[in-house]
């Protein structure tokens, strides 16, 4: 069975860089515009208080003291891994573009890191950010950019914040700085179906975005979504659905883009429903068999032949 029937972001760093590369996750002590005020206090629906991430920064440690200690544990057998730094929680360009400046520039020179993946929402841009990430000193940027949904209502109904023509506006803007852009959706929002979220995957091949992280729809403790699952208004996703809809939205998507993730994570102490979300590998493993099962590949819906990544590599011959 082929590993790549997909085009994986560890396929794409051993293309780009000719070795692994693992990302280590960073907290910058960030907020975001839907929790401070400055749109709501409520976050967006799926979100709670704590966000993503490590919550390193309540801890006082630096960036640079967090990614020495992710590193050091990273390193394992293979002292040649270089590292991609993700930060991660919240939203990272939020706030005055001199704190962006200052938080790349507390990463620079540090060892073995080959650049950064930025989260944010593209209601945090602006055109001096962009220039501040054209021009940093790291081999690679990825601004991890969210969108969800690619309709409007659904954007609203999740208290997103913004619109869909937010983010094809400065989706756009990176991609003319060569900034690459990994767009993040969610499958089985409330009020969507198969159809609304197959819509949301052609908006983004539409758009110069090299990305993709497609996360299932979880209900965490303290969010507004518990409070809508627990009335019974919201109707979650089973397995098999969930699956069904990841295999879809990979057949319809554009070969070039990166898949970076196709599973949330949550927390298992944070995590209501549904019970399988936190069954990582087994999620993984049924979606690979039925990408097999189905012959599906990325881009075969939009009528893309089997692409040379999906040949699974060669085997050294013994000396």
């Amino acid at each position: 069975m082929s590993p790549y029937r997909f085009y994986r972001l560890s396929l794409y760093f051993k293309q780009r860089f000719g070795q692994r590369i693992r990302k280590i996750p960073l907290d910058a002590g960030s907020s975001c515009p839907n929790r401070d005020g400055t749109l709501s206090r409520s976050g967006c629906a799926f979100c709670n208080q704590k966000g993503t991430g490590t919550g390193l920064a309540e801890t006082g440690m630096s960036l640079r003291e967090q990614y020495l200690a992710y590193r050091e544990l990273s390193r394992d057998r293979d002292t040649d891994t270089r590292f991609l730094g993700y930060l991660q929680s919240f939203s990272n360009t939020h706030g005055p573009a001199a704190r962006l400046r200052t938080l790349l520039e507390e990463l620079t020179e540090v060892p073995d890191l080959v650049g950064l993946a930025i989260g944010t929402r593209p209601d945090c841009l602006d055109e001096e950010k962009l220039d501040i990430l054209q021009n940093a000193p790291f081999e690679e940027i990825w601004l991890d950019l969210g969108l969800q949904s690619g309709h409007d209502a659904t954007l609203k109904r999740i208290n997103r914040g913004h619109d869909a023509a937010s983010f094809a506006t400065w989706a756009r803007k990176a991609a003319e700085r060569e900034i690459k852009v990994c767009a993040h959706v969610i499958t089985g929002l409330p009020g969507e179906n198969l159809a609304d979220f197959e819509q949301t995957i052609l908006f983004v091949n539409s758009l110069p975005v090299s990305g993709i992280k497609i996360h299932n729809l979880y209900v965490c403790r303290d969010t507004p979504l518990e409070s809508a699952w627990r009335a019974g208004k919201i109707e979650l996703l089973s397995q098999e659905e969930s699956q069904a809809w990841l295999v879809r939205g990979l057949a319809l998507l554009r070969q070039d883009m990166v898949v970076h993730r196709i599973n949330s994570d949550p927390e298992h102490d944070e995590l209501l429903a549904p019970s399988w979300a936190n069954k990582k590998t087994a999620y993984l493993n049924a979606v690979n068999q039925l990408l097999h099962d189905t012959d599906t590949w990325q881009g075969k819906a939009l009528g893309q032949d089997r692409p040379e990544w999906m040949n699974p590599p060669k085997k050294r011959k013994q000396p």
